[in-house]
């Protein structure tokens, strides 16, 4: 989470994961495995703009790829049920 401090980076990750989302359902809908390929590039091209770009740090996905997908999951659960600003806090980010 330390390295989400900015809350445009943090609305970046939620919008491609947003969107990773909505291609996994198309891709169980349709029956078609190439929509995979939509959700992981939605998903890490907006992480990658905010960290690049807003944050000016490296993505933990370089370094730890499994623990930085599980932890934008985790991330993604706090914004969408309002516990993001306590999990901050007790990280001293907020």
């Amino acid at each position: 989470m330390g390295e989400h401090a900015h809350p445009v980076n943090r609305a970046l990750h939620f919008v491609g994961t947003s969107f990773a989302i909505g291609w996994i359902l198309t891709a169980i809908i349709n029956l078609n495995p190439f929509y995979i390929f939509a959700a992981l590039f939605s998903g890490y091209f907006f992480a990658w703009i905010g960290h690049f770009f807003v944050e000016k740090n490296r993505p933990a996905t370089f370094t730890y790829p499994f623990k930085s997908f599980m932890g934008d999951w985790v991330m993604y659960f706090y914004i969408l049920t309002g516990q993001i600003g306590k999990e901050l806090e007790k990280i001293g980010k907020k």
